[in-house]
């Protein structure tokens, strides 16, 4: 059953204004001036290749005067990233800081292309439909094209991974899998999960990759500056505490910013809470994160007891939706990531004949895609009024309750889709 979402000519049209759109508010600025976030992968990039010592990579003060000294000029620092993403731009330390920019842009758009051509191919889609479905994401293919974000190519890198499993390839799955996982974490619950239905090679090839990739970050930065993360920046992280950031901005919507902003007196930062009860916040949290993750495991557990292959699909996309729900901290970009967990829920909701649910996350993720988030945040710091600055969290709750909600009640609904899944290896 082929996706469908317009006759040839409107998505043809849709398709183009789509690329039109992002080329202009994404592609153009990334070839013509530097924004934030990409100095700080380039100086520290900069810091390895030019063999100086990376101990103070955490020193945002000592980074700063770093970026300054290579022509970067932000307010940037390389808090909270894992020690191995400073390796990441390493090929392109060479260059001056909007050459460089303009490579890793000319990177994306061609992962972004490689993005659409795969998930057709894996979901069984026509082209056309994949890449307006790509492209919905909107807001957060513009913030990776002109930050130089590497969500896209990590997106890409983990549909190419299921494609690889899809053909009976678990070894190059694996690695695709595995490849950035020590430095942006979601990817891991892929060859995770099969690990649990026993696809061993995806799970070792995926480990081992992990580990290599530690293992060099180790060799070419040495072990202080990864005790440094461990012990100072890791735990933070897991809280919302992102170096210099805001911990109370609503633009890393998660429900650790929700709860921090509604309970959390700050005199200068949050001066008018809901409430001020700092014990409600971890209450709160860990509530809510907890019954997020049982409501996931439940819905996994139904689907297993249904067609052995027919869960594994439906099963990752839920895992992908979790993940992003229950994450200290989002950002726009981050939203490229669901493309693949996306892609599987929607085939899963058609295939149970759960149209109205498959549109609903259609809409729901086009909508986080192109909200207008200048009529929301003014709400933000203003008491019990500032849940509604957070609508891309409720609009990700509510497509991860109804995938939740159908999973549950599938074997009352239809016989599970039959997705192309190889042979336990």
């Amino acid at each position: 059953m082929r996706l469908i979402l317009m006759n040839r000519l409107p998505a043809f049209a849709l398709l183009i204004a789509l690329v039109t759109f992002e080329s202009v508010r994404g592609v153009m600025p990334a070839l013509s001036r530097i924004d934030t976030d990409f100095p700080n992968y380039l100086t520290a990039a900069k810091i390895v290749a030019d063999r100086r010592n990376p101990d103070q990579l955490y020193d945002d003060a000592w980074f700063r005067a770093q970026m300054r000294g290579y022509g970067m000029n932000t307010r940037s620092s390389f808090n909270p990233f894992p020690p191995p993403t400073a390796l990441v731009l390493v090929p392109l330390a060479g260059l001056q800081p909007l050459a460089a920019l303009r490579v890793m842009t000319a990177v994306n758009v061609l992962c972004l292309i490689g993005a659409a051509f795969l998930l057709a191919e894996v979901l069984g889609w026509r082209v056309v439909d994949s890449g307006v479905f790509v492209l919905l994401s909107g807001d957060a293919i513009i913030s990776c094209l002109r930050f130089g974000q590497i969500y896209i190519v990590i997106s890409s890198l983990c549909i190419l991974g299921y494609y690889a499993y899809l053909k009976g390839r678990p070894w190059l799955a694996g690695v695709c899998f595995g490849l950035f996982a020590p430095i942006k974490y979601l990817p891991v619950v892929y060859p995770a999960y099969l690990a649990s239905r026993k696809q061993w090679k995806v799970a070792i090839g995926a480990l081992l990759t992990m580990l290599a990739v530690t293992l060099t970050s180790v060799a070419v930065l040495g072990w202080k500056i990864h005790e440094t993360f461990l012990m100072s920046v890791l735990g933070n992280h897991l809280i919302a505490h992102l170096g210099q950031q805001d911990p109370f901005t609503t633009a890393f919507q998660s429900f650790d910013s929700l709860f921090r902003r509604l309970f959390v007196l700050d005199p200068a930062l949050n001066p008018h809470p809901f409430w001020p009860a700092p014990l409600a916040l971890v209450v709160a949290t860990v509530l809510t994160k907890v019954v997020i993750v049982l409501a996931a495991a439940t819905a996994l557990f139904q689907l297993s007891r249904g067609a052995k292959d027919g869960a594994v699909a439906p099963s990752l996309g839920i895992l992908g939706l979790l993940v992003m729900l229950i994450a200290p901290a989002t950002a726009t970009y981050h939203f490229t990531l669901l493309w693949l967990p996306l892609g599987l829920l929607i085939n899963y909701l058609r295939c149970q004949g759960a149209w109205l649910a498959a549109w609903f996350v259609i809409g729901s993720y086009a909508l986080i895609g192109f909200f207008p988030y200048k009529f929301t945040y003014p709400f933000e710091g203003r008491g019990g009024l500032t849940v509604l600055a957070y609508p891309r969290l409720f609009l990700l709750s509510a497509m991860f309750a109804v995938c939740v909600y159908y999973a549950l009640t599938s074997r009352r609904r239809a016989a599970f889709p039959a997705f192309p899944v190889p042979d336990t290896l």
